[in-house]
């Protein structure tokens, strides 16, 4: 079934008005919570790499 451009951007209005849109708080909140989890799981995985990498050195011999 083919509808046409205007049809359809209406439908898509149509349906952006049923959406729950969060409150400016609620998403300041997210971003906060969600900035601190990457740098955590960036920091933990930092560090994994620099002890890993390390241990292949002195497995494979090619540390100092």
């Amino acid at each position: 079934m083919k509808i046409s451009p205007i049809q359809f951007l209406r439908q898509v209005k149509q349906e952006v008005k049923k959406v729950s849109w969060p409150a400016r708080k609620e998403v300041v909140q997210t971003l906060i919570m969600v900035a601190i989890i990457v740098a955590l799981a960036s920091t933990f995985f930092f560090f994994v790499d620099q002890v890993l990498g390390w241990g292949v050195k002195k497995i494979l011999g090619f540390g100092d």
